[in-house]
């Protein structure tokens, strides 16, 4: 048990130190190679763009974010859980706190004259930046908050709703500038920050799915086990053009290790029929392990149903 609990603490401490430096990264990206050029972006750090483009204080872009963060815990406090709350708090305020240091030292963009590389640069540091924030159970804010409270109450996903809100913060943008330029570039950081995010996040879990048909199945499911340290999962089928009896391999492993399967089932049948699949977010023994919370009231519904049955 004490075993359980020092390894929960380190793991824990570990989160947060990523979560910190991914952070202090996405600062840097957004205040060296994107707000210099005056593009604003989604989310709440866009609204604090706003305002520092409106009042021309730096401070302004940490403190606004910052304001409307704990605005928006308090009203989503009862509907999102107090574990959201508690994370989110940490990385707003550790973003708010970057975010305030790093403009005023990035006056302008460090690759001058060239918008459209500074531009794409800051979203891709900004989205492995954030995709180590989210893998690592952390949050920003902004519109996260907004996006749970949304989903909690009605049927919009979580995704449509933050499109829906960064694409208001990033319209808005032309009345200040009037400039069509800095709109544009403000939805090609939105988009390249989301494909980021997702790239980050997904190769993470990438894993690939074989399923195998050959007559030496036992020498290669044992091959398998032996040298790729993978389980093999065997199953009865038929083929409908012989009518036989065949056997069918299913093997699950990590995207890297596809090759040592092909190399493994080459060496002893080249005439094998074998089909890949992409799979994400494989979750077991040997893969990823479920973090979700778990939900108390729906484990009593489903023993309750259980009870019943019997």
């Amino acid at each position: 048990m004490q075993l359980f609990e020092n390894n929960k603490f380190w793991l824990t401490a570990k989160d947060y130190v990523i979560i910190t430096l991914a952070i202090t990264l996405y600062a840097f990206g957004f205040s060296a190679f994107i707000l210099p050029e005056k593009v604003v972006i989604g989310g709440v750090t866009g609204i604090g763009t706003i305002v520092y483009f409106l009042t021309g204080k730096s401070w302004a872009i940490g403190a606004t974010q910052y304001g409307i963060n704990l605005l928006l815990l308090a009203m989503a406090w009862h509907i999102v859980g107090k574990q959201f709350v508690a994370k989110t708090i940490f990385g707003a305020t550790v973003l708010s706190v970057m975010i305030t240091i790093f403009p005023p030292l990035f006056p302008e963009p460090i690759v001058a004259g060239q918008s459209f590389m500074n531009v794409c640069i800051g979203a891709i540091i900004a989205g492995i930046a954030l995709g180590l924030v989210f893998t690592h159970n952390g949050s920003t804010g902004g519109t996260d908050i907004v996006a749970a409270m949304v989903a909690k109450r009605t049927n919009v996903t979580i995704g449509r709703t933050m499109l829906y809100v960064d694409f208001g913060i990033i319209s808005s943008s032309y009345f200040i500038f009037h400039q069509i330029e800095t709109v544009v570039y403000g939805f090609m950081v939105l988009f390249i920050t989301t494909y980021v995010v997702d790239l980050i996040i997904n190769t993470n879990r990438q894993a690939v799915q074989f399923t195998i048909i050959s007559h030496e199945w036992e020498r290669i499911a044992t091959a398998v086990n032996h040298h790729a340290r993978r389980g093999v999962t065997v199953i009865d089928g038929m083929g409908w053009y012989t009518k036989q009896p065949i056997k069918i391999l299913m093997i699950v492993c990590r995207k890297i290790e596809a090759v040592t399967i092909f190399r493994i089932i080459k060496s002893i049948d080249e005439s094998a029929f074998i089909t890949q699949g992409n799979v994400n977010g494989v979750y077991g023994q040997g893969f990823d392990e479920l973090k979700f919370k778990q939900d108390l009231k729906l484990r009593e519904e489903i023993e309750h149903d259980a009870e019943l049955q019997q």
